[in-house]
Order: structure tokens, then sequence, then C-alpha cells
């Protein structure tokens, strides 16, 4: 494992969409986590958007995200569908290769696993010719999948192959998931992984792991879960996972914080997974005129 496998994720950062790309660029990152907002809210617009991202040398690890997607009928099915196959376009033009799909929360969706699993295959046959993959992702808050165990029900239920897993450490945290059997999820099935911490040892409502969710989100060695964040990386580790982290970091005082200072905080989450969690070495160069 080296500092590619890591990626920082826009919403992290404060400033345009220039600053966030050079800050990433600057800090040694090799790849970036995009929400579909980046581009339509660009004051140049989605094409110069899509021509700066390009430019980058970036790699988009993928595009947030698709909601309340799954479980519907009639034209709710088809509006969402619709709104899917747009996203999957903005995912083809910036070289995206992961859509992410979390859980839905809506009242009018069919917690059917049948019907579920359906829906996401069929999500995942429209972005074969785009090159895109599609990620499944339990929200902790989710209607009827709110576990990582949920999830992986429904994507190997599915049984397509261009549908995979999306596992979010803050969801399964904060939902107090059982990490036990995490090793067993076949390593080509993880679509991506997604990590943050945050600071405190209890989330006493569901209002109150939203709005931390949301606001209040911390790096991985910065957070009160680092024991539990440990063994999920250990289990993802010995199961032969290989691929992407994607430090999704949602917090109202980084985004106080220049671009370059946040970077930093994610290059020491890396080192601390590595070096630490994973008893590795993860060389990092010299950044903003110090080592990490």
């Amino acid at each position: 494992m080296n500092l590619s496998n890591f990626g920082m994720d826009s919403v992290t950062l404060a400033g345009p969409l220039e600053a966030k790309l050079a800050a990433c660029r600057a800090a040694g990152f090799s790849q970036i986590m995009l929400w579909a907002r980046d581009l339509v809210e660009h004051p140049g617009g989605t094409e110069d958007a899509v021509r700066m991202i390009r430019s980058s040398g970036l790699r988009v690890t993928g595009i947030q995200v698709m909601r309340d997607y799954e479980g519907l009928e009639g034209a709710l099915h088809e509006y969402k569908l619709d709104i899917a196959r747009h996203l999957l376009r903005v995912c083809k033009a910036v070289g995206a290769r992961l859509l992410i799909v979390s859980s839905s929360t809506s009242s009018h969706a069919s917690g059917e696993r049948e019907r579920i699993a359906r829906d996401l295959a069929k999500l995942a046959n429209s972005a074969v010719p785009l090159g895109v993959r599609i990620g499944y992702e339990a929200l902790s808050w989710g209607r009827h999948v709110h576990a990582w165990e949920d999830a992986w029900e429904v994507v190997d239920m599915a049984a397509h192959a261009n549908l995979g897993i999306v596992l979010d450490s803050f969801h399964m945290l904060a939902g107090g998931d059982e990490l036990e059997g995490l090793e067993d999820i076949q390593a080509e099935k993880i679509a991506l992984v997604q990590l943050s911490d945050f600071m405190w040892r209890d989330l006493r409502s569901l209002e109150e792991r939203i709005e931390t969710a949301g606001h209040l989100r911390v790096y991985p060695g910065e957070g009160s879960h680092s024991a539990e964040l440990s063994r999920m990386l250990r289990l993802l580790d010995r199961g032969g996972y290989r691929g992407s982290y994607s430090l999704e970091v949602i917090n109202d005082d980084y985004l106080q914080l220049a671009p370059d200072l946040v970077c930093g905080r994610a290059l020491n989450a890396a080192k601390w997974i590595t070096d630490q969690v994973l008893r590795r070495s993860l060389p990092v160069r010299a950044y903003a005129g110090r080592t990490l």
C-alpha cells in the first residue's frame, strides 16, 4: 500500500474547484472523490470544470451521490433512473469509474430485498457501456438497508459483475455494526472503502448521528474509535482488499481552514493507517515546509 491507495474527498475542502484540485496535487495525492455539485456549481460552467479536472492529473475516484434510488415503482422509479443516468454521464465526462448509490431513506421505497437487488442490477447494467461501476453504500439511517451486512446481502443477491459494495467507516461505527465477517467479502466485490471517525463515543439520537455525519467527522487517528477502525482495516486487509480508500471527512471546522492544511491532516491519517494500523511504511515527501 502507498499514497496512491488514498484519495481526498472534495467535500472536505473549502474554496473553488481549482483550489481543491491544486491542494490535492500539491499534497501528493493522486486521486479525488468528487460530488456532482462540484461541476454544476463551478462558475465557469460544467464543460470548464470537466476540462480542469481532466488536466489536473488527478484520477477521479468516483462521483457522489445517487440518493433514494432503489425500491420505487412507476413514475418515481423512472424519474430516479433518469437522474442516475445523468450522473453516469457525469462520471463518464470526468473519467470516474464509480458512481456511489446510498441506501434509500424514502418512505415510498419498498424494503423487499429482491426488488432492491433488481433495481441496482438494472442501474449497473446501464453503467456498463460507459465504463462506470455502481457502488452501493448502507446509510446508518437508511430506511431498509442500514448496515453493511444488509448492503452486502443485496449486492450478493444482485449477482452483477458491475455492482459492488461501498464500506463507509462512519456509518459502520455510528450504527454499531458488527465487524466480524468483513474479511469474508470477496475483495473484488468491494468497490471502495470510505474512511472517517468522530470525536465522541456515543451518538445519543438519530438526529445527533445525522448532524455528526454532515458536519463533525474527523480523520482516522483523530477520533474516538481508533480501535474499531483499526480492526476494520485489518480485517479488510486480511481479506485481500487492495483497492482505494477515500478520506470522506465532512467537517465544518475544516471548511474554515486553508485546503493545504486540511490535506496535511489527511496525509497524517494515511500515515497512521499504514504505519500504525497495517504496520507498513508509507513514505510521504516533505509538504508545506515540513515532513509529515
